[in-house]
């Protein structure tokens, strides 16, 4: 065949679309046909014509495709305006033998009969509309309807007897008790509805809370009350515990509550409570909280707000077992509101979610369940149980990792109120040997002190201090009890062997507390010896003020002399040192001391000792090495220093020459400069 070859291949300038050509055609109506000229029909030979016409057209139509049910149902209405029953009837008929389960062609055809009153013929439809398709809800309904317009009550219970031996939807058996309560037959509807219960239980058609307090709310319409509440009671009977809903209890609840039976509604609502899961029970406890606000008390009250309460920190806890603050705030609940099974079972639950890793951060707040929980069963249950919470407490805690001397110390003051000193001893012995802590030592030492038990207490201190000899407090504390003791050579003794060692957390606190000894024993040889021996391993300022004021404080006649003394060799000595700030605190200690106790020329002297406050100004460079800008400060110029340097003054005289000599090289070297200076 020929074919033509496109040369130019591209896209028209103007392109037209779709849209463009429908909208020329609208414009232009070329759709729109004229409408047909009206027929006046004269005589009956036209009419026929006419019939024979439109008969021939529906016929083509019907015959060009048999299964549109439209074109039926347009000819037999076009025969049915003509009176011609019979023959749409035959349509109808026909149309069935196409197509039986089109809904809208059975409806057309009953309506049919019934606009024109032939009502068995509509019955005789209808029957076999409901045998044909009995699913289909809309023919029952029409049915049932005809049958009451038409004052056939008897018929439409009937027509409604074999719907229900379909076991239909809910709504048809609702629809069935309204047919029969319309005629005050309140029987025949209990009837139904025990079917309709009867069929949910057994047969599991609708098992649905609301059908149970439906019929049961029809018999309290109907003032059958001990109906209904027999009617709440199989439903609960029913639904069991494993399918509660509150839904059931709030109705049974309201119901009783109308009754003015307010304790069974009460009962009913913790019944309820107890056994609904929380997250569902939201609804149950608005009502139940509103009931008690209107016929409870006030304890009514606040067990609900605790009920509620209870919920809310389960829900904590069963999001995060092991958020320990969420059961402290639940345990402090329970126990102020619940029988101590109850609260055991809390803590029990509590103390299971053990920390999974064995960091001692991690069991910080844990610990503290042990705690509570034999707390409680010390001042609320037997101590049998609080000796066994201990031991269980004890026994989880991996004591080679870390442990809690508190929980240590708690079993030992437990052991004690139950007068088992030797059991209290022997816990805290085990606790020192498994994994010995400063604060049981010292909890068990204060523990011997009061019982008196000094020899232990020598024990234990030789113990601790072989344990961890740097801790100074602990040497202060055993020299304080050979010192309370008398022992004064034990207590010196205890001093300097504290002083001797290598390595000690807060050295001046020991020292302090020697000479503070010494002084208490009015040794003030040993005192001056031991400030000497201090001065020889520090320096520091504070050490020569408290030296001097020592010496003040002496009381005899030297003692202005010695203080004095003491302040010459710190300012020699301070001299050397960096930090003048602390040189300035001596000096004006010094000066404090010549104003109250010295002559005018010692005073002019430390006058002329004080020294210059100047502002200074210094660069700052960041971490990366960078410039950061300036910084103001003050500096402290001392007249000694400046006495002993004669020859700072010769060196600014030097850098004044250089400057002068730099700048007159630079006018030699631009003589333009001057010249125009001279002009200028």
């Amino acid at each position: 065949p020929f074919t033509v070859q496109v040369k130019n291949k591209a896209p028209a300038e103007v392109q037209i679309t779709a849209e463009q050509l429908l909208r020329e055609a609208k414009e232009r109506e070329l759709e729109l046909l004229p409408p047909p000229p009206q027929q006046k029909i004269t005589d009956v030979e036209e009419l026929n014509d006419y019939k024979l016409r439109k008969r021939k057209t529906f016929e083509d139509n019907i015959r060009k495709n048999r299964t549109v049910i439209s074109n039926w149902i347009k000819y037999a209405q076009w025969e049915e305006s003509l009176k011609e029953i019979q023959r749409a009837r035959s349509i109808y008929e026909r149309a069935l033998d196409v197509d039986y389960r089109n809904v809208t062609l059975w409806l057309k055809y009953a309506e049919m009969e019934m606009k024109n009153r032939q009502v068995n013929h509509a019955r005789n439809i209808w029957d076999r509309a409901i045998t044909t398709l009995p699913r289909v809800n809309q023919f029952w309904y029409k049915y049932t309807y005809m049958e009451e317009m038409l004052g056939n009550v008897a018929g439409s219970r009937q027509v409604f007897e074999r719907w229900m031996e379909w076991q239909p939807e809910e709504q048809a058996w609702h629809s069935y008790i309204n047919f029969e309560l319309r005629y005050k037959e309140v029987d025949r509807a209990r009837t139904i509805y025990e079917r309709y219960i009867l069929f949910t239980a057994l047969v599991i058609v609708h098992p649905d809370v609301k059908n149970w307090i439906k019929y049961a709310r029809f018999e309290e319409k109907h003032s059958y009350f001990a109906h209904a509440r027999k009617v709440y009671e199989r439903a609960v009977e029913f639904f069991g515990e494993e399918h509660m809903d509150e839904n059931l209890y709030v109705a049974f609840a309201k119901f009783e509550e109308n009754q003015k039976e307010f304790e069974r509604v009460r009962v009913i609502y913790k019944y309820a409570l107890d056994r609904i899961p929380k997250q569902d029970a939201q609804n149950l406890f608005k009502n139940y909280t509103i009931f008690e606000k209107k016929f409870g008390d006030r304890r009514g009250i606040e067990d609900i707000i605790v009920s509620k309460r209870r919920f809310q920190y389960e829900e904590e806890v069963k999001a995060n077992p092991h958020n320990y603050d969420a059961w402290f705030d639940y345990l402090r609940l329970v126990e102020s509101d619940a029988d101590a099974e109850t609260v055991r079972e809390v803590y029990e639950r509590a103390i299971a979610n053990v920390p999974p890793i064995q960091e001692k951060r991690h069991w910080k707040r844990y610990i503290y369940l042990w705690i509570n929980y034999a707390l409680y069963e010390e001042l609320e249950a037997k101590a049998k149980r609080t000796k066994q919470v201990y031991q269980a407490c004890i026994e989880l805690i991996p004591h080679k990792k870390f442990t809690f001397a508190k929980i240590w110390l708690l079993y030992a003051q437990f052991e004690i109120r139950q007068k088992n000193l030797p059991l209290a001893r022997r816990a805290l012995g085990t606790s020192i040997g498994k994994c010995p802590k400063n604060k049981l030592f010292k909890g068990y030492i204060e523990l011997e002190l009061q019982l008196r038990e000094f020899d232990r207490c020598r024990k234990l201190y030789e113990k601790f201090l072989e344990f961890a000899p740097e801790n100074c407090t602990s040497w202060i504390k055993f020299a304080e009890l050979e010192t309370i003791l008398g022992d004064i050579d034990r207590a010196r003794a205890i001093y300097e062997l504290a002083i001797g060692q290598p390595r000690l957390d807060m050295p001046e606190v020991l020292w302090k507390s020697y000479i503070d000894f010494e002084i208490e024993q009015e040794e003030y040889e040993n005192t001056r010896n031991l400030y000497r021996r201090l001065l020889q391993r520090t320096q520091h300022v504070k050490v020569w003020i408290s030296f001097a004021q020592f010496e003040l404080s002496a009381g005899r006649e030297e003692s202005l002399s010695r203080c004095r003394q003491i302040y010459e060799e710190a300012n020699k000595a301070m001299r050397s040192c960096e930090e003048k700030e602390e040189r300035v605190m001596l000096l004006e200690s010094w000066r404090n001391f010549e104003e109250e106790f010295g002559t005018d020329a010692t005073k002019e002297r430390i006058d002329k000792l004080m020294p210059e406050k100047i502002k200074k100004r210094r660069k700052l460079q960041a971490e990366d090495g960078s410039d950061a800008g300036w910084e103001e400060y003050y500096d402290y110029i001392f007249p000694e220093d400046t006495a002993n340097q004669p020859n700072l003054k010769l060196l600014a005289m030097a850098k004044l020459w250089k400057k002068q000599q730099q700048e007159s090289e630079a006018a030699e070297l631009d003589p333009d400069k001057d010249i125009d200076e001279s002009q200028s």
